[in-house]
């Protein structure tokens, strides 16, 4: 998996995640300045109830940019490990030199005696 992909899949994550909680607390607003407007006794309580349901979905799309950077931190580890494996299957076993053969020229023979 590239990492400029995830990097990408995360960021629309997270727009998408502001998208939603704007659109909730802008339909949230919406309704409780209606509400307000046709019963003006009731505005204390709706914007109450607006403030809390406000917070809720501000906790919601905190808790997923969260998720996000998690899943960025969580991405560049899983690319720092791929690298350090492929730097340890290039890295190879030191080379052994091959026994040397009896007779060769410029070598002394084994046998005692000879």
């Amino acid at each position: 998996m590239s990492m400029g992909l995830a990097l990408f899949g995360v960021g629309v994550g997270a727009g998408l995640i502001l998208i939603g909680a704007g659109l909730g607390i802008g339909k949230l607003a919406a309704a409780a300045l209606e509400g307000t407007a046709r019963q003006p006794e009731a505005g204390g309580m709706l914007r109450t109830s607006m403030l809390i349901a406000a917070a809720f979905i501000e906790g919601v799309a905190f808790f997923g940019l969260v998720i996000c950077l998690l899943m960025i931190n969580g991405t560049k580890e899983v690319a720092r490990i791929e690298q350090e494996a492929a730097r340890a299957a290039a890295v190879t076993a030191p080379a052994v030199p091959a026994p040397a053969t009896p007779g060769a020229p410029g070598e002394k023979s084994a046998k005692p005696g000879e």
